[in-house]
């Protein structure tokens, strides 16, 4: 039996001491762990300790890399095009890599999305296109690579269990250890999975407000930098946008109800801060490609988006014509007065669509593509009693109660001088 090189009890000493663990002793950790040797119950006090001391940028860089090492990489170098993928820290309503993968391959850039399913209050890419009839999120690494060299151009289809499985492993840990978090470890974990799936060229939407992971908008600054010194470390060309989630991103949240939004953002309509985002991240990942005066908002008006979409689905076994499903209750909130919208957090309703069914509690749980909310009213539009402001829909009515209780206090109707003013979308673009 062969003798362990270092103890985890020391490496969660000096870490908990506010040391800098050593390079080697940090990849064994990941190592250890990944293997079985090092148990959860060291990991997790590990976790804790960088959540209450930190890591130097460094640190942050080696645990990447360590994570990366133990799993695959992949390289798209044989495709013969430049490769640029898009990854959200997530939010409520954050349905853009949906117009925005389609959108970006119109101009013959390859765009591997390997995306999420959501767990709590914010969504998941591959649940919401789910929610059309035959499509599918599993791919072999094969049809991965025909679909990106091919005129499609664009895949977004679930990540392979080999891509850093040392993330997997300390992401569950994480989430049952209060350690969520914790900069470094988010950094490290987004990183690690991108990085090793092989892109030229990452673009990062970094959200901050009530809907987000990272609230104070410093958290997020300091998350986007990190992460945009990671990818630039490792030789990924690598930018990022902060950008507002204090209220729900369009007018749908949910699942079916969302791809229902993408569809007229592809068919040049739809929600104008939905429309601004996808807009700005195309640009960004465009330049990145080597393309920074690409006519992005031609693309989506002409029709030439719709058609990359379009190929993208049937690529996939999806229908991209068929009906998506429809919820069998509805349940409307109606203004109780005359007035202006002043308020809408966007955390609550996000809530509120997860306890209709649009979310999971748990990983194996499914979701109800048909359950979710439309608003029909945003801070700062006029409403009049009795109008519509919000329709929730679910499988089941019984449902409708723990919903409105999560949305209750979470939006207000008052006068026009009430109406705080809202930044810009887009806060601040980071590189490196």
């Amino acid at each position: 039996m062969s003798v362990e090189p270092y103890d985890a009890v020391d490496v969660i000493r000096a870490k908990r001491d506010g040391g800098v663990v050593a390079e080697p002793a940090l990849r064994w950790m990941v190592d250890a762990y990944t293997r079985g040797y090092v148990s959860d119950a060291q990991m997790a006090s590990f976790a804790m300790a960088v959540f209450q001391r930190g890591m130097e940028r460094d640190e942050i860089r080696v645990l990447t890399d360590a994570m990366i090492a133990s799993g695959e990489r992949m390289s798209f170098a044989s495709l013969g095009k430049k490769t640029v993928d898009k990854h959200s820290t997530g939010g409520v309503g954050d349905k853009i890599t949906l117009p925005l993968a389609p959108l970006v391959a119109v101009f013959g850039v390859a765009v591997p999305q390997l995306s999420g399913r959501g767990l709590g209050h914010t969504g998941g890419t591959l649940d919401k296109l789910e929610s059309i009839p035959g499509w599918r999120a599993a791919l072999s690494n094969e049809e991965m690579f025909a679909q990106m060299q091919g005129d499609v151009g664009a895949v977004i289809c679930a990540a392979g269990s080999g891509l850093a499985p040392a993330d997997k492993k300390l992401y569950a840990l994480r989430d049952v250890t209060g350690t969520v978090e914790a900069i470094p470890l988010i950094a490290s974990s987004i990183m690690s999975k991108k990085i090793a799936e092989g892109t030229d060229a990452l673009v990062l939407d970094v959200k901050f407000g009530s809907g987000a992971f990272m609230q104070d908008i410093d958290r997020a600054r300091e998350l986007a930098r990190t992460m945009v010194a990671l990818g630039t470390d490792s030789g990924v060309a690598t930018t990022a946008l902060l950008t507002d989630m204090n209220v729900p991103l369009g007018l749908a949240i949910g699942n079916a109800n969302e791809v229902r939004e993408s569809v007229e953002i592809l068919a040049g309509g739809g929600p104008a801060d939905v429309r601004e985002l996808t807009l700005a991240l195309a640009r960004e990942m465009l330049a990145l490609a080597g393309q920074p005066d690409a006519d992005v908002e031609a693309a989506l008006d002409d029709g030439r988006a719709m058609d990359s979409w379009k190929a993208m689905i049937r690529a996939q076994d999806g229908d991209p014509d068929a009906p998506l499903p429809t919820a069998r209750e509805t349940h409307v909130v109606t203004a109780p007065a005359d007035g202006v919208m002043t308020r809408l957090d966007a955390l609550p309703f996000g809530i509120a669509a997860w306890r209709l069914g649009a979310g999971r509690a748990r990983a194996e749980d499914p979701v109800i593509f048909e359950a979710g909310i439309d608003l029909h009213a945003k801070p700062g539009e006029r409403v009049v009693a009795g109008q519509p402001l919000f329709t929730l829909s679910a499988a089941d009515e019984a449902r409708f109660p723990r919903a409105l209780e999560a949305i209750e206090g979470a939006w207000e109707i008052g006068d026009e001088a009430s109406v705080t003013a809202s930044g810009p979308l887009v806060r601040e673009r980071i590189t490196a």
